[in-house]
């Protein structure tokens, strides 16, 4: 082998230049750069342009680094310096880095014995030396467990004397380290396993699943159930997930992921409402979710594992069944109609607050099929329990009406129908019943039983009037006329007009109930109409009629109907205040109405009685007289007004008088 020193410079440098090995040759007590080859420039992260620089220059993060001291000793001593697995640090694309070299500082002497040259040569052995401390930093952790597993297996030891029994057990402790290690490894693959059979779980998992890792929450798992929730596709994998799901900013779910990830606590949602973009429009879902946090072997949260159902549809059924009830119950309510549900065996019921209110019991009250028998007048009772154990026998309706007796000792009437249910062995078990307070429609069709007596009563008495009248005129047709033919047909004639005011009532009344009462409007003098009207009185000049008011008022109304309205308010006065000899009429006129008074100086009415007063067929007795009509007069009255959208009404002081009035607007 040559020595180095009878090799020319020139010669030397073009031989390192072509080396693979990383070379370079400095000079100087600067340590200048005469040369290095490509695999040295590459270590230093540098270019050709360092050639000729100083080393510290050329590389200034070698400043606070041994390195240039260690070349500054070897050209001043003239001594090689070698070094393995030495550190140092290196600007490489811009970023300071760390890498473990094998290298030597030889100095190469001119004929005087001194430092013409260094010959720097370098090896790369970060990997190795990585490996190293991995293996050694294994056999440190190997020996520790070892150490500790003598140290136990000694003092184990100290108490049985037999040395070769101990020598065993080392043995035997050692083999069971090497089986540990085994089992770790073992452990280890099964780990890895593990994680890939998760892996599949989540992807086929019947349910929405998907894996977030980080507090970024990338996605890393997920399956198809939940790209369906998500209307995405698999190219979300990788991404934050408010980047794959940029809707979620501003709604809760993010706040609750980082929450999870920072507590470590599991979170469940039922029915969370998630706004999810479909064909860029906000679609609603409801969702029921769990958010478990998964951790590290350090006991740190290190990702979140997501199982969610859709539950859209079930919620919004609910809902729908929610509106059907709430929808159901509004119409009950309206219709005052209550709805039970008995239970055969114990006799307790499932009641709405209507059907306890039938029976004169308060919501908040219970009420048991006991108690609704208890109500049933006795007479009633075996009728209605026969006619529930038929509709039990028959599977059929059972429909009844019977009077109830509420605990105020006050009668109702109530109309009921029920349906047997049964369970799985065909026994019935339940009935389901709808009843409805008729006590009103049992007091109207009383009310018409009595009008059409009284009716026919009132047609009667004129009828027969008139047919004596006409049968006494056809005797004595062929006598000379006379002052008896003149009284026959006046009086014949008045109830003829009697009998024709009570029809007028009854087509009217028949027009009420069909809604066919027409209304033609037109703008009229009110104070014109009132002089006009009611000649029937102001001929018998026996009462009289004074008019006070605006004479200029105008209304628009129909002026047919509030002249029978006014007619039969002055036919009233006269009628039941016969001593009232003044009736006084007058107009007021507010900002939105008319107003339109009949007052009488009579006995006056009862307060009892003036509640009732407009309602249909009441007749009423005035100071202990009975009066002839139909009781339809005000009645029509009222529905006259109220088709003018109107109010009428009636004051009265029992010995000073009444004084009915209505308004229209104006």
């Amino acid at each position: 082998m040559n020595s180095p020193q009878l090799i020319q410079p020139e010669k030397l440098l073009s031989l390192l230049f072509y080396s693979p090995n990383a070379t370079a040759v400095y000079q100087g007590e600067d340590i200048n750069i005469v040369s290095a080859n490509e695999a040295m420039i590459k270590f230093w992260g540098k270019d050709k342009s360092v050639i000729g620089k100083t080393m510290l220059d050329a590389i200034p993060e070698l400043e606070d680094q041994p390195f240039i001291d260690m070349l500054k000793k070897v050209w001043n001593s003239g001594e090689t310096f070698t070094a393995k697995n030495y550190p140092a640090f290196l600007n490489k694309d811009g970023i300071l880095q760390k890498f473990y070299f094998d290298f030597e500082y030889k100095a190469i002497l001119n004929d005087a014995d001194e430092t013409e040259y260094i010959l720097h040569t370098a090896f790369e052995v970060t990997e190795r030396y990585q490996a190293l401390k991995m293996v050694e930093e294994k056999s440190i952790a190997e020996k520790k467990l070892i150490d500790e597993l003598a140290t136990l297996n000694e003092e184990y030891l100290t108490t049985n004397e037999d040395l070769s029994l101990k020598h065993e057990e080392l043995f035997n402790t050692h083999n069971d380290l090497l089986q540990t290690r085994e089992k770790l490894l073992i452990t280890y693959h099964t780990l890895a396993e593990n994680e890939k059979r998760f892996k599949t779980l989540v992807e086929k998992a019947p349910v929405a699943m998907a894996s977030l890792i980080g507090d970024e929450f990338t996605i890393d798992i997920v399956n198809d159930m939940v790209l369906q929730i998500w209307k995405k596709d698999r190219s979300v994998l990788g991404l934050p997930l408010i980047e794959a799901l940029p809707e979620l900013d501003g709604q809760n779910f993010i706040n609750i992921l980082k929450d999870v990830y920072k507590t470590g606590e599991p979170y469940f949602g039922k029915e969370s409402k998630a706004l999810i973009e479909e064909n860029g429009l906000l679609v609603e879902k409801y969702l029921n979710f769990t958010y478990q946090p998964i951790f590290d072997e350090n006991n740190q949260s290190k990702s979140i594992l997501i199982v969610a159902s859709d539950v859209t549809e079930q919620v919004k059924s609910r809902e729908s069944m929610v509106e059907i009830k709430t929808r159901l119950e509004i119409a009950l309510d309206a219709s005052k109609l209550g709805s039970t549900e008995v239970t055969l065996s114990t006799g307790e019921m499932e009641s709405n607050d209507q059907f306890k209110r039938n029976y004169g019991y308060r919501p908040e009250e219970e009420f048991n099929y006991k108690n609704l028998f208890e109500a049933i007048l006795p007479e009633y009772r075996d009728t209605i329990k026969n006619m529930v154990q038929e509709a039990i026998r028959t599977n059929g309706i059972y429909k009844a009406e019977y009077p109830v007796k509420w605990r105020d000792e006050s009668i109702h009437w109530i109309q009921a129908s029920g349906r047997p249910r049964y369970d799985k062995s065909g026994v019935a078990d339940r009935m389901v019943g709808m009843t409805v307070d008729i006590t009103e429609k049992k007091l109207l069709e009383q009310q018409k039983d009595d009008f059409l007596s009284v009716a026919s009563h009132e047609l009667k008495t004129p009828l027969t009037a008139v047919k004596g009248s006409i049968q006494l005129l056809n005797r004595i047709k062929d006598r000379p006329y006379s002052d008896v033919h003149i009284r026959l047909i006046e009086q014949a004639d008045r109830g003829i007009d009697k009998m024709h005011v009570l029809i007028d009532d009854l087509l009217n009344m028949s027009r009420l109930g069909n809604d066919q009462l027409m209304l033609e409007y037109g703008y009229f003098n009110l104070y014109d109409m009132l002089k006009n009207s009611c000649h029937h009185i102001r001929l018998e000049n026996k009462y009289q009629l004074i008019i006070i008011g605006n004479p200029l008022t105008q209304v628009y109304a129909d002026e047919h109907r509030i002249e029978q309205v006014v007619v039969n308010l002055v036919n009233n006065a006269v009628k039941y205040a016969s001593d009232s000899k003044e009736i006084l009429i007058s107009i007021d006129s507010t900002e939105d109405h008319i107003k339109v008074s009949v007052q009488d100086f009579g006995a006056g009415i009862a307060e009892s009685i003036l509640p009732h007063l407009f309602d249909r067929y009441y007749r009423a007795e005035y100071v202990g007289k009975s009066y002839s009509g139909l009781g339809l007069g005000l009645y029509i009255c009222s529905e006259i007004i109220n088709k003018h959208l109107g109010k009428i009404g009636v004051e009265s002081q029992i010995g000073i008088g009444s004084t009915f009035w209505f308004t229209i607007p104006k």
